[in-house]
């Protein structure tokens, strides 16, 4: 079966300032990967690329059998690819619901009862009893889940999560996971983005590990974390430190 989305050499530059260099992987249909970095690391950028907000200096994006490098955002998005982002922009003069029913005009495969299919959605991520509230009303978390739920709005094969679970407390954390499983077990195949590896670690089959815009480690989650390469990028812990 071919990857439903594949990366190939695919780079960014901005000057002389390269934010992607020759990232290369595949992800497969129903998989769930998970990305992690320091700041700065070009993880964000990454998703640019693959969301068509960014056109790669070099390199290919494939999605779905089709070559997708120079299409725009929309239409990777009426193609399947929904992204959640990192800072919540809904539309605030518009109720939660109507943010909702707006991004399922413009998925891919489409509902056969949008109405309906947005309910649904809302009773997923928590939201179904702020349903009718302006958008602009919501708190920063629960901006948070309508973003999430605006990009299941648009019915995608491939879901792209940007720090959702940032500013979660732990129990909200912890209901955001399980709604996040629920999704995967739906068939959707996730890349998300996080700093809270605990709740990462809870959902994805394979992680990915960016620096300065490279791939630096990959593979199944608890042994990429228990990389002392990993573990001096992302936490800080040299090797002499453990040693000593």
């Amino acid at each position: 079966m071919q990857p439903l989305l594949s990366l190939s050499g695919v780079e960014k530059s901005f000057g002389a300032l390269k934010v992607a260099d020759a990232i290369t992987f595949d992800l497969a249909q129903g998989e769930a990967l998970g990305i992690i970095g320091p700041n700065g690391a070009g993880k964000s950028t990454l998703f640019n690329l693959i969301g068509g907000a960014l056109k790669p200096s070099a390199g290919t994006i494939r999605f779905d059998g089709a070559d997708v490098t120079g299409m725009r955002a929309s239409e990777r998005c009426r193609r399947g690819v929904g992204r959640s982002f990192q800072i919540p922009h809904p539309f605030v003069g518009m109720s939660v619901y109507e943010n909702l029913l707006v991004a399922s005009q413009f998925g891919g495969a489409g509902f056969d009862d949008p109405r309906s299919a947005c309910k649904e959605i809302l009773e997923k991520t928590g939201l179904i009893h702020r349903a009718n509230k302006p958008a602009g009303s919501l708190t920063l978390l629960e901006r948070k889940r309508l973003e999430m739920a605006r990009a299941l709005a648009t019915n995608p094969k491939l879901l792209l999560l940007d720090e959702i679970a940032g500013g979660l407390t732990e129990g909200e954390c912890h209901d955001l996971v399980a709604t996040i499983k629920q999704i995967h077990a739906g068939g959707v195949s996730i890349i998300w983005i996080e700093h809270i590896v605990h709740a990462l670690l809870a959902v994805v089959d394979r992680l990915v590990v960016i620096d300065f815009g490279k791939i630096v480690a990959e593979g199944e989650p608890r042994a990429v974390m228990a990389d002392p390469l990993v573990q001096e990028i992302y936490m800080g812990i040299s090797v002499d430190d453990e040693a000593a």
